[in-house]
C-alpha cells in the first residue's frame, strides 16, 4: 500500500499495514473535482526535489490538512483513497478495491472530513428538520459506508476541520442519520451479528458515482473478495449477490 508522509506528503510504499511502524491514519471523504490523483503527487514529488521545496505546502488543502492533522496527532503516515492508489494498473486497483475494508480496518484512526457541515452549528436543528451533520452528503455516499463502519476509531472533522466528535460519541446522531444500529458504531456488536438484509438496508439509499462501485463498495461489509471487472457496470451487484450466496446460508438476501 502507499502512503503520504505526513511531514512532506510524499508516497512511500509498504508491503502490508502490518508493516507500517506506528500505524497511520486514513482519511474518508467525499471527492470533489479534480483531486490531486497518484501521478500528481509523483509529478509534485519529483519537481519539489528539485527545487528544495516541501511537496506537503504545494499540494491541495485537502491533503495538506489531512497530513496536518494526522502529524500533530503523532501519526507519520495517512492513506487517502485520491493519491495513494495508481489507477492506471488495474492490478493495484482491483487490489486496493478488494483490500479497503483491511485498510480502514487497521488504521489508528480514521479522519471523516465533512465538507457541507459548519463548526457552530453542527448539530443545530430547525422545525424538526436534520442538523447539518445528519443531512451531510457523507451519510449518502455508498464507499462511506465501510469507512464508517470498518475503523475502530472515526474522529468527525467539520468544513474548517474542526473536530466534531467521535462515532461512538455520536452514534446517535450516525444512527438517526443512516439507519446503522448505534450499538454496532459503539463497538458494542459486531458486523456479523447482523442478517445479509439489515447491512443491505444501510446502502440502500446510498448513491456511487459508477453502478460497478455499488457492489465494489460492499465487499467488506460482506467480507468478500472478487474481481473487478472493466465495465461491467450493474452487473457487478448480481455477482455480489451470488458470491454472498455461495459464502452464506442467510436467505434474508433475497429480499433484495
Amino acid at each position: 500500500m502507499w502512503l503520504l508522509s505526513t511531514d512532506r506528503a510524499e508516497l512511500h510504499f509498504f508491503p502490508s499495514p502490518q508493516d507500517v511502524e506506528g500505524g497511520y491514519a486514513i482519511l474518508s471523504h467525499v471527492w470533489d473535482k479534480n483531486e490531486q490523483t497518484y501521478q500528481d503527487l509523483k509529478a509534485l514529488q519529483r519537481r519539489c526535489a528539485r527545487t528544495g521545496k516541501n511537496p506537503r505546502e504545494l499540494a491541495c488543502k485537502k491533503l495538506r490538512r489531512s497530513c496536518e492533522i494526522a502529524q500533530r496527532h503523532g501519526y507519520h503516515w495517512v492513506w487517502i483513497d485520491t493519491c495513494c492508489i495508481d489507477k492506471t494498473s488495474s492490478a493495484e486497483l482491483s487490489e486496493a478495491i478488494n483490500s479497503m475494508f483491511r485498510y480502514y480496518s487497521l488504521a489508528k484512526v480514521c479522519y471523516a472530513y465533512l465538507k457541507d457541515v459548519p463548526t457552530p452549528y453542527a448539530f443545530r436543528s430547525r422545525m424538526a428538520q436534520p442538523s447539518p451533520f445528519e443531512s451531510s452528503i457523507c451519510h449518502t455516499r455508498g464507499w462511506t459506508l465501510q469507512e464508517l463502519i470498518a475503523p475502530r476509531f472515526v474522529v468527525f472533522l467539520s468544513m474548517t476541520w474542526e473536530p466534531l466528535g467521535s462515532k461512538s460519541d455520536l452514534a446517535g446522531n450516525v444512527e438517526k442519520a443512516t439507519g446503522i444500529p448505534a450499538s454496532l458504531l459503539r463497538l458494542e456488536r459486531s458486523l456479523t451479528d447482523y442478517s445479509i438484509a439489515q447491512r443491505m438496508s444501510w446502502a440502500a439509499d446510498r448513491q456511487t458515482t459508477r453502478l460497478k462501485d455499488e457492489a465494489y463498495s460492499l465487499l467488506g461489509i460482506f467480507d468478500l473478495h472478487i474481481p473487478t471487472l472493466y465495465g461491467e457496470g450493474r452487473n457487478a451487484f448480481q455477482r455480489l449477490q451470488e458470491e454472498i450466496l455461495r459464502r452464506n446460508q442467510d436467505t434474508t438476501l433475497f429480499a433484495w
